[in-house]
């Protein structure tokens, strides 16, 4: 995929990006893998905001993606390459020798026409194949690794993102995170060869509010541009600053920074090393 600048005609045309959709083979969905999205604004069952800044945006269909592809040694042919409104990874349609079809994340490298199969045993280390952990070769880059086995693909859907391989030893095979993290997986969760596709998403600058908006994304306020009933930081007289200790959430929570995950989660001993720090990473 490439990224397209188009002349400054207008203020927002003057900063913003676009994709430029080349890898697209098919345009229209498949209709038997359609489920209609219902939107609901950031909102849980009782009406309550429990996430800021969703709603609006574009009709959404989602696509019913195969993330667990358990049709075991039969030969999946490529059809198409598609857009997903609802992911910044594009999608792979599969054609099995009975005419079922069905989606998966199409990795960087899959073409259409491709013959490509899901096992649970060792076959060929190619792109878009699926088998176990414990049977891929060391420093093999994966994607879409699934938490527990049979579980259904988890970790590394993202556009541009792949998981290193680094070894197997007894139960559980060693991942290093595109984060830095390295954690352990039981052997036997499955994994597809290869990266993510779209790698460039990440560059494409959004330019005005109005294609975020398209997206479903409304816009952010400053806790300190707000009064004291609506949010910790609001506020004092002119551009006052927080006046707190740590920063908060709209909610009184600790933000910017704080580390969220469950001091006593069960998975806890399965991280060897912890993701880098912003500290880390800049040094």
């Amino acid at each position: 995929m490439g990224i397209r600048i188009y002349k400054p005609t207008t203020p927002g045309r003057r900063i913003s990006s676009v994709q430029t959709f080349e890898l697209i083979t098919k345009k229209d969905p498949e209709k038997s893998l359609l489920i209609f999205k219902r939107r609901k604004g950031g909102r849980n069952n009782q009406g309550k905001i429990t996430v800021r800044h969703r709603g609006g945006g574009a009709r959404r269909y989602i696509r019913d993606v195969d993330f667990k592809r358990t049709r075991y040694n039969e030969p999946a042919k490529v059809e198409a390459i598609e857009y997903d409104p609802n992911r910044n990874a594009f999608l792979a349609l599969l054609s099995y020798p009975d005419g079922a079809k069905a989606y998966m994340i199409a990795p960087e490298g899959l073409v259409v026409g491709s013959t490509i199969m899901s096992s649970d045993k060792l076959i060929d280390i190619t792109i878009g194949n699926r088998m176990p952990l414990e049977v891929i070769p060391p420093s093999v880059v994966v994607h879409n690794v699934e938490f527990r086995p049979g579980e259904g693909g988890k970790i590394a859907r993202g556009a541009g993102i792949g998981i290193e391989l680094m070894t197997v030893e007894g139960d559980y095979a060693q991942l290093k995170l595109p984060s830095g993290e390295i954690r352990l997986v039981h052997k036997r969760c499955a994994a597809t060869i290869g990266q993510v596709g779209n790698a460039e998403y990440k560059n494409i600058r959004w330019g005005k509010a109005g294609r975020s908006r398209h997206r479903g994304i409304r816009p952010s306020v400053r806790g300190k541009a707000m009064n004291p009933v609506d949010h910790p930081h609001g506020g004092g007289e002119g551009n006052s600053p927080i006046g707190m200790k740590h920063p908060k959430t709209p909610t009184g929570k600790p933000a910017l920074g704080v580390r969220t995950r469950k001091t006593k989660r069960y998975s806890k001993h399965l991280i060897i090393n912890r993701r880098l720090s912003r500290k880390s990473r800049k040094s």
